[in-house]
């Protein structure tokens, strides 16, 4: 696949036509966060979240909201460049910090709803976010973090083309029903030092760990940290098998829920919480 900093100008120019016109982008937007999943919500409860922006100033800010703000959550936001908006689910009760559960996204321009009502034309002031756009905004801090190289910018990189692999046959099944079994840190790095090549958007292999949760909590239904991954079902007698992803987190740790607990993972070292324990 030819690279997709290739067509960046091309990409750039025509956000910049876009942005360049006041009437059509105002500088605040309202944010329109997804449903957070059922499976989180019966568990934990609604989370707080904790949402990631560049500022006009072009500094990377975030800000922390609690559930009750979820629908009156506003941002500025510069309009002369591509600018990605994460927002990390966590809950405080149970120690589930930021960072720990997958984001929801969007990317500015691209993710601007439009205009309302009669008439109506151009753009909105509100911002929708999703569970599909998170790992692209994670992707964007991944290449930012990898570039040591101005013209290899995550503002130039073509978007658009890389959002339609998601909507081919152009991934494997695997990546297109959760993005985030893919390393994208590694994806990153690689694109930077030499060109994007879809080919390396794999999923991880996990290690394939049996724990043995204690009886009575073992048959689950078990839910990850990914609003996409399927919720493991153990039948009785069945040993309880967990694919265990080391790359995928900066902490080592991976997390299920069930309804009678917690279960952490961190290599060989595992701990399963009831939840009357919090």
């Amino acid at each position: 696949m030819k690279n997709l900093f290739s067509k960046s100008l091309i990409a750039l120019a025509a956000a910049l036509l876009l942005v360049c016109c006041a009437e059509r982008f105002p500088s605040r937007y309202a944010l329109e966060l997804p449903e957070t999943p059922a499976a989180w919500v019966s568990l934990l409860g609604e989370p707080h979240w904790r949402v990631e922006w560049v500022n006009p100033d072009g500094q990377k800010q975030t800000a922390d909201f609690p559930p009750g703000k979820k629908k009156s959550i506003e941002l500025e936001i510069p309009v002369t460049w591509i600018n990605p908006v994460t927002a990390w689910p966590w809950w405080p009760r149970y120690n589930l910090t930021a960072f720990i559960f997958k984001p929801c996204g969007a990317l500015f321009p691209f993710d601007v709803l439009p205009a309302e009502g009669k008439g109506a034309s151009g753009k909105s002031n509100r911002l929708r976010l999703t569970w599909e756009a998170g790992p692209d905004t994670v992707f964007y801090w991944e290449l930012a973090l990898a570039s040591k190289n101005e013209k290899k910018t995550p503002a130039n990189f073509d978007w658009p083309r890389f959002r339609e692999l998601f909507q081919s046959d152009a991934l494997s099944d695997a990546v297109r029903k959760d993005p985030w079994v893919v390393s994208w840190r590694t994806v990153a790095e690689k694109t930077i030092s030499s060109n994007f090549d879809k080919r390396r958007i794999t999923p991880e292999a996990p290690v394939l760990k049996h724990i043995p949760v204690s009886a009575g909590s073992q048959s689950g239904p078990w839910y990850g940290i990914s609003p996409f991954t399927e919720p493991l079902l153990f039948a009785e007698g069945e040993p309880a098998i967990f694919p265990v992803r080391k790359e995928l987190y900066s902490s080592g740790i991976n997390i299920w829920l069930s309804d009678k607990g917690m279960l952490r993972v961190n290599g060989n070292t595992w701990i399963f919480t009831p939840w009357e324990k919090f």
